[in-house]
Formats: C-alpha cells, structure tokens, sequence
C-alpha cells in the first residue's frame, strides 16, 4: 500500500546546469507530521551523507526559509529549482505499508543534493501550518546517520512504536492496545493507568506472558499511555 511518493526532476549528471522540479507529490500531514512528512525526512536522511559537508548549514537555511515563508533566492546549493520539467530526469521516492510495517523505496537516479533539495522544495508545497511541523522535520534528519528503518521512523515521528496503525491513528491504536472501545470518551488519567497496570501483568513473562513477544508488548503499552496521556516525547 502506498503512503506516501516524492518524485523528483533534475538535469542529468552530464548537463552542467543543475535544475530541480517537482513531479507527483502524495504527502499526507495528518496526524502531523504524516506519512509525507516522514518520507520527506527519510529521503533528506537516506541522500545527506552523500552531500558535502559544507553545503549542510547552507540547507538547514533553506529548511528554516521555507518553514517560515520567506523568499529563496535562486539559484540557491548551486541547483535552481523550477516548475517546468521539460529535459529533465527524474527520481521517485515512496513510502510503503506492508502489513503493520512501514518500508522506503528510493528510485534515485540523480545527485544525493538533487534529492535532498527535492525534499526541501516539496515542504513549500505544503500549507504554512504543516510546513511548520514538517520542516522540523528534516531538521532532524539532517543529522541521522544510522540505518533507514524503523528506528529513523521513531526518531523523525517522535513516537516509540513504528506500528504503521500507530502513525496513521495514533488515539486509536492506543485506545486498542490498552483495552478501550474505539468510540469511547476520553478516558480519565486513572482509567489509563489501571488499564496500563492490568495489560502489563498480562503481558510480562513473570505472569505467563510470551517471552518471545513480551519486549514489544511493554514498548507499545508504554507509548499507548503516553499517547493517551498527553505526554510529550
């Protein structure tokens, strides 16, 4: 299933005038910083290395332009970035759900800057409010340097559970892990900590739960009362 694309056009690595434009874009923010959001900083995340080192201040610059709506001169990283696509190649990126899990797909047929700036250009399509909390974002990706899995994913969404139900619908996912009716009310701060203390005796190996599986029951019952507690990360 597809959750997210980026496609990217660039000029090709024999043209020495470097361009940048944006193809189709399915960046879903909701809930922030979505799916798109995600993909975005894992494009920036998985190409960053690739970028020299001294072009890095220059986009975290861009980043921050963008975030708050100001007006980018071009060209700027040495590419200039343009609607018309005519000439040039393209690279596409994509987010798939498989199962509960999330996987990245990276098409990238041009330069590590070429797709990183990509990623930055995409964040201006956005409306102002989700570019302010997708744009911090790629800040943060900006300084990953480990694998592109689910650990960048918890890193980049602020979450401890990478569970593709907990993204897409976090109140919901954690309604379910800790015992609520979907369509219940809210429920109070005692109720989530009965229902946490319950599913944890239930699921620790000490009370009959299954060792094999019990470090990931107590990581999804701990981000579910985070999540329904209101407790930032």
């Amino acid at each position: 299933m597809l959750l997210a694309e980026l496609e990217v056009f660039h000029t090709r690595p024999a043209v020495p005038t470097r361009r940048v434009s944006l193809g189709n874009l399915v960046l879903p923010v909701s809930p922030p910083p979505g799916f798109g959001g995600l993909l975005l900083g894992a494009v920036v995340a998985n190409h960053i290395s690739g970028v020299d080192d001294d072009m890095h201040g220059d986009i975290a610059r861009l980043i921050n332009e963008i975030e708050n709506a100001q007006r980018v001169v071009q060209p700027r990283l040495r590419h200039r970035f343009q609607a018309d696509r005519h000439g040039l190649s393209h690279s596409r990126h994509q987010m798939i759900g498989r199962n509960d899990e999330i996987e990245f797909e990276f098409g990238t047929t041009g330069s590590d800057l070429a797709q990183v700036l990509g990623a930055v250009y995409a964040v201006e399509r956005l409306e102002q409010s989700s570019r302010r909390v997708v744009a911090p974002v790629l800040t943060k990706a900006l300084r990953w340097r480990g694998p592109i899995g689910p650990a960048l994913v918890a890193y980049l969404a602020g979450a401890q559970s990478t569970a593709l139900a907990s993204l897409a619908d976090p109140r919901g996912w954690a309604m379910a892990i800790l015992g609520f009716p979907p369509d219940s009310a809210e429920p109070s701060k005692r109720a989530i900590l009965k229902n946490y203390r319950l599913r944890m005796r239930d699921v620790h190996p000490d009370h009959g739960g299954e060792a094999q599986n019990a470090s990931k029951a107590i990581l999804d019952l701990n981000e579910a009362r985070r999540i329904l507690s209101g407790v930032p990360v």
